[in-house]
């Protein structure tokens, strides 16, 4: 930005690199150009300065389709001062003292460019339906203002060379732009629907295939128990068997003990029974040969053994008289007496 010092009667200008300064002094131009500095007197000078850089001029106008639907347009133009004394001619760009208003040569800009952009955008909105211009309503009026913008006979006497234009936006009302917007929004909504479904049923057959495997395991798991339960009765059975056949085998065993220990026992007694009636008919025999009274002695020989311990004995004459008579069969025999013998054997 330019900088001016004022000293009594005279003041001092210094200008900057965007800026191009038109020193008119009575009528004339006295200086010009980029990065200017000299001496001026106020009095008889006007000072004016271009910038030279590139400029953004951002615009937002409305415009009627066909179908007589409301639209915006949001565009951007840039454009730069091309011949900057025509420009200090035409427009106010000129330096103001201190106190005083800005130039306005920038509004005035503004306002020629925002004009043109509307009127050709306008004739061009207007020939479109509300649908062909939110299709192709952005490329097809950034050809047209650019085309019409650099062709434009004012803008080129003026000095003003457009460098570009940029159409950002074309948009309904908000209205018609919700209404607009439902039919695609109901779509990708119900495109995320069948997304979340599909997300679903693959969640749902996942849960069948893991619960049909987890069934599967469990009749697995059952097969096997009933395998087991199968195997183990029949390992019983045959332990049941075993234990019979074995019992079998022992009580066989036993009875063959028993009959065997019985037939010897049966020897045993048969063979003493032979002894005994062997010794007995030995006995016998020689019990033949002997006489009666000799038989009698044995007997009470016999009988002796068994019988109790005798304290006491009476011999009547009957009983001796008895034995004696077969002691002496063959003598003559004698009248007994009668007498009482009394015998007493002590233990």
């Amino acid at each position: 930005m330019a900088s001016i010092k004022r000293y009594p009667w005279i003041s001092h200008f210094l200008g900057s690199p965007t800026g191009y300064v038109v020193h008119l002094q009575k009528g004339a131009v006295k200086h010009q150009g980029v990065g200017q500095a000299f001496w001026f007197r106020p009095a008889n000078s006007v000072l004016s300065e271009v910038p030279v850089d590139d400029q953004e001029l951002p615009t937002l106008f409305h415009a009627i389709t066909r179908d007589h639907q409301d639209v915006s347009v949001q565009a951007n133009v840039t454009y730069r001062f091309i011949d900057a004394v025509s420009v200090s001619s035409r427009l106010d760009f000129g330096l103001q003292g201190a106190g005083a208003p800005p130039a306005a040569g920038k509004e005035q800009v503004a306002t020629i460019i925002g004009q043109l952009c509307q009127s050709h955008a306008i004739d061009q909105i207007a020939a479109t339906t509300l649908a062909q211009a939110l299709e192709h309503g952005v490329s097809q009026l950034r050809n047209v203002l650019t085309e019409a913008l650099r062709t434009d006979s004012r803008l080129m006497s003026t000095g003003i060379e457009i460098l570009g234009v940029q159409v950002l936006a074309v948009r309904p009302e908000s209205d018609v732009e919700r209404a607009l917007q439902t039919p695609v929004r109901e779509q990708l909504q119900a495109e995320a629907d069948r997304a979340v479904y599909e997300r679903r049923a693959v969640a749902v057959e996942r849960e069948r295939t893991i619960s049909e495997n987890e069934m599967a395991s469990q009749i697995e798991l059952a097969t096997r128990r009933e395998n087991l339960v199968t195997q183990e009765g029949i390992n019983s059975r045959r332990e049941a068997e075993e234990r019979a056949a074995a019992g079998l085998i022992q009580a066989h065993a036993a009875a063959e003990r028993q009959g065997i220990s019985a037939t010897a026992e049966a020897n045993q007694v048969r063979i003493v029974g032979e002894a005994a009636a062997a010794k007995e008919a030995a006995t016998m025999e020689v019990y033949q040969g002997m006489d009666q009274a000799t038989l009698l002695a044995l007997a009470f020989r016999e009988a002796a053994g068994s019988l109790p311990n005798i304290g006491n004995l009476t011999i009547t004459p009957d009983l001796l008289s008895g034995a004696l008579a077969g002691l002496f069969k063959d003598a003559p025999a004698v009248q007994p007496q009668p007498a009482a013998v009394t015998a007493r054997n002590e233990r």
